[in-house]
């Protein structure tokens, strides 16, 4: 460190904390070590005594922790957040839209294993609000050497960004409800205002909802015509499980291009099915969906939103994380459940 005037001061780093006191009222830091002095906290530091401070003389080939962090997270940072700060030398990256958090994890650990830089971040695929703070980035000391910032400028120029959000969108969803006991009138309906629940929490808009028989031709039926009324999105509720009465996913099947699974290591939700026909999306929701307040539909059905096209391996990896413990109070997303 070394003792400058307070006017020679403006752009250098404070090297310790100042107290400021005010009788009666307060008694504190006023200013804090390694904050960059500007034009304005002269006049501060004058009325506080203070003529000459102690500064940090940093060498050419090092940066202060602001610009440092500052770097860091335009690196770091994708489509969808935005930064703020700093505030004592940290970042933090902000969603700047509702949707669902991308993080490359392989570029996280690489920059991580730069010394004297952290970046840490929710985990990937979690559904996060605008504004919600998803990730934040440091250096440890008070300086770092430019090379190491240079280095993660470089390596995230080349290889992508580290946080992105993938916005919701608000496509149209069609909701069938299958079962000749419910089609008919013998028992009230309470799948289709369960999912018609879910359409509205993660703000899509609800195309049609239709009721079909335990039979194949009319769950098909059903499916194709909320599909001609625009629908992006098909969820199909019931007749998910190997029982003789339940058909729908060989409706599924057989109305599909492609299908990617029946079946998912989610609990609840291992009746699941995923399938394709052209650009829609097809999703078979198993009878837990009615009762269990989160399951595998809340994994999947806000990444189908935001437009991500899934495939059998991005269903197989829910396996870790897969295991819902029920809960007395639900907190998810903030919770193991999908991570």
């Amino acid at each position: 460190m070394k003792k400058v005037r307070v006017e020679d001061a403006v752009g250098m780093v404070l090297g310790h904390d100042l107290t400021k006191i005010v009788p009666g009222e307060f008694k504190g830091a006023a200013f804090k070590k390694g904050q960059v002095i500007t034009a304005a906290d002269i006049d501060v530091l004058k009325n506080m005594g203070k003529y000459h401070i102690y500064v940090i003389d940093l060498e050419d080939n090092y940066i202060h922790e602001d610009e440092a962090s500052i770097r860091i997270g335009q690196a770091a940072a994708g489509e969808g957040v935005y930064l703020k700060g700093p505030v004592e030398g940290k970042i933090s990256i902000n969603a700047q839209v509702k949707g669902i958090l991308k993080i490359n994890l392989s570029l996280l650990t690489e920059i991580n294993d730069i010394d004297s830089v952290i970046l840490a971040t929710l985990h990937s695929n979690t559904l996060v609000e605008k504004d919600r703070n998803v990730a934040g980035t440091r250096i440890i000391p008070l300086t770092v050497e430019k090379k190491k910032i240079i280095e993660i400028e470089s390596i995230c120029n080349k290889r992508g960004p580290i946080i992105s959000i993938n916005e919701i969108k608000p496509l149209k969803v069609g909701i069938v409800v299958t079962g000749t006991e419910v089609y008919e009138g013998r028992i009230q309906d309470r799948f289709g205002p369960v999912l018609q629940g879910k359409v509205n929490q993660y703000g899509a808009k609800t195309a049609g909802i239709k009721y079909a028989p335990d039979e194949q031709k009319e769950i098909q039926i059903a499916i194709s015509s909320l599909i001609k009324q625009g629908a992006e999105v098909i969820l199909t509720a019931g007749g998910m499980s190997v029982d003789a009465d339940d058909v729908t996913p060989s409706a599924i099947q057989a109305i599909a291009d492609e299908v990617i699974t029946y079946g998912s290591p989610v609990l609840p939700g291992a009746m699941f099915m995923l399938a394709y026909r052209n650009q829609v999306t097809i999703l078979g929701i198993p009878a837990c969906g009615m009762y269990f307040r989160t399951t595998v539909l809340d994994l999947v059905f806000p990444r189908v939103l935001s437009g991500e096209v899934l495939s059998r391996k991005d269903i197989n990896s829910l396996a870790h994380g897969g295991l819902c413990l029920g809960c007395e109070e639900c907190r998810y997303p903030v919770c193991p459940f999908g991570k």
